[in-house]
C-alpha cells in the first residue's frame, strides 16, 4: 500500500517547507536537495513507498544501513524537509506518485517547493523563474521571484506534482532555472539555493563548498544524468512552448 512511513517520531515540525529533489534536467533539484541535507546535517525522517518507485536498496559509504531510494530528511530547527531521490520516477506512474506524496503533504501541513531545470543556453548567471498554485503566488511575489518570460511545460514527476496541486487547489511553488540539461549543473543549483530556496524557506544556505566541489559533483552525477538523457520521458524538466502563443 502506498504510504510515507515516518522513521523519527521525536522530530517536531510546525508547518514545514519541503524542498523536492527528484532527478531531472541538469540534476538541479537533486544537487540542491543533496546539498541541503549535507550542509545542515539533516536527520533521516521518513521513507517514501509510492506507486512507480523501483524496488531497490540504497546504501552509503562506510555505513551498513539499507534505505529506500526515495527518502525525506528533516531539520526541525529550520522547519525544513527535503525529499531526496536516488532514482528517476517512472513516467507512467507519475500521477500515482504525485497523489501519494501530496496526500501526505496535505495531512501534515507541508508546503512543497518543486524544482525544475529549463534547457536554455545560459548567458552568464542562470536565470530563475517562479510558478505557483494557490497561496504560493503570494510567496513568490513577496520574494520578488519573477514568472517565466514565455510559456512552457514542466514534464516528468515534478510536472505531475505541480499539475496535481493545480487540480486540487493545493498551495505550492515551482522554481524553474536555466540549465545545461544534459550534464549536472551545480551553478544552476546554486542559483536555486541562494535566490529561491533560501528566501522562501527563510534560511541562509552556504554554497561556497558546492561550487568548490563542482567538478566532483559533476563526475559523481554524470551517470545518472546520462540515464535520464537516454530516457528523457522520465526526466523532470521545463520546456518552452514556441510558436503556439
Amino acid at each position: 500500500m502506498a504510504h510515507i512511513q515516518v522513521q523519527a517520531d521525536d522530530i517536531d515540525l510546525d508547518s514545514p517547507l519541503l524542498v523536492e529533489g527528484l532527478p531531472g534536467a541538469g540534476l538541479v533539484g537533486k544537487i540542491a536537495a543533496d546539498h541541503l541535507v549535507e550542509e545542515f546535517d539533516m536527520d533521516y525522517y521518513g521513507s517514501v513507498h509510492c506507486e512507480g518507485l523501483p524496488e531497490v536498496a540504497v546504501y552509503e559509504g562506510e555505513q551498513s544501513d539499507i534505505r529506500p531510494p526515495v527518502r525525506i530528511y528533516a531539520d526541525d530547527d529550520r522547519d525544513l524537509l527535503v525529499l531526496q531521490s536516488d532514482v528517476p520516477i517512472s513516467p507512467t506512474r507519475a500521477s500515482e506518485f504525485a497523489t501519494c506524496v501530496t496526500g501526505w503533504f496535505d495531512a501534515n501541513d507541508v508546503f512543497p517547493l518543486y524544482l525544475s531545470g529549463l534547457s536554455e543556453e545560459k548567458d552568464g548567471v542562470p536565470e530563475m523563474y517562479g510558478v505557483a498554485t494557490g497561496a504560493g503566488h503570494d510567496r513568490i511575489e513577496a520574494e520578488g521571484i519573477v514568472p517565466p518570460r514565455q510559456g512552457g511545460i514542466v514534464t516528468g514527476p515534478t510536472g505531475a506534482l505541480l499539475n496535481h496541486a493545480a487540480e486540487t487547489g493545493f498551495d505550492s511553488v515551482g522554481l524553474i532555472v536555466e540549465t545545461e540539461a544534459q550534464f549536472p549543473d551545480p551553478e544552476a543549483a546554486r542559483v536555486l539555493l541562494e535566490h529561491g530556496i533560501g528566501p522562501l524557506a527563510d534560511i541562509d544556505v552556504e554554497t561556497d563548498a558546492l561550487m568548490e566541489r563542482a567538478d566532483e559533483i559533476q563526475e559523481a552525477r554524470e551517470e545518472l544524468a546520462k540515464r535520464l538523457h537516454e530516457a528523457d520521458e522520465e526526466s523532470t524538466q521545463a520546456q518552452p512552448i514556441r510558436g503556439f502563443q
